[in-house]
């Protein structure tokens, strides 16, 4: 609904509008990597799907006001990102794994930790973002980093920078879990002229150096 009523809005007062969709709209990809022209292997009745076919629709939306109505559209399906400032405890699998690391608690992971994720730092995000924006093309656009993680390496990577000790908690895994996620980012190296800059194990030490002072502060407050 948000959607809709935003894509009105850009149609009554001619505004170029931005659609941050998301890795998502591949669901469980049988295709890997994911590129643009891949529709996706989605479950609509799934405990994802509202998710899921919540961004596809609004893709369908942002189109439909495109070619109905002449709205500037632009479409970025954005993978996994991450980097300061980001919500301590919002459940996404790199703020968990920190959190728990710094707090001194199990890195919980679900499943046996062989599924796969791709993280790009936010910086990298805005600046294709913004070439999105002042481009000219409509995408979608995969906006992601092609550095692939399993849930296991990532925990290693956790661990290298915050503490050698730390353990890890199996759990069983969540309904339409995806298997696998890890962008193709040809068109957006291409048509914008963009790629993601920061590795994983550059852009982490400078999410953990932020969050470790939040946890601090968390704690302070606590025992006062």
């Amino acid at each position: 609904m948000g959607t809709l009523n935003m894509l009105g809005l850009a149609k009554r007062v001619g505004a170029r509008f931005l659609l941050t969709s998301t890795s998502e709209v591949y669901g469980d990809p049988l295709q890997h990597p994911q590129k643009e022209t891949y529709w996706g292997n989605v479950n609509p009745i799934g405990e994802r799907s509202c998710y899921d076919e919540g961004k596809r629709t609004a893709e369908t939306l942002a189109m439909d006001y495109h070619r109905g109505a002449g709205v500037e559209v632009r479409i970025a399906r954005i993978f996994n990102t991450y980097g300061p400032r980001m919500c301590l405890d919002d459940g996404r699998v790199v703020s968990n794994f920190v959190a728990q690391a710094i707090r001194k608690q199990p890195m919980t992971v679900y499943g046996d930790g062989q599924q796969t994720r791709s993280f790009q730092y936010v910086s990298d995000l805005v600046d294709g973002l913004v070439a999105l924006m002042e481009g000219e093309h409509i995408g979608p656009f995969n906006l992601g980093n092609p550095g692939e993680f399993t849930m296991l390496e990532l925990s290693e990577v956790v661990k290298e920078t915050i503490d050698p000790t730390a353990t890890i908690e199996f759990k069983p895994n969540t309904a339409d879990d995806p298997h696998m996620r890890k962008p193709d980012i040809s068109k957006a190296k291409d048509l914008l002229n963009w790629e993601p800059k920061i590795s994983l194990r550059e852009g982490l030490p400078l999410m953990v150096g932020d969050f470790r002072k939040r946890i601090l502060n968390e704690d302070e407050g606590k025992g006062a």
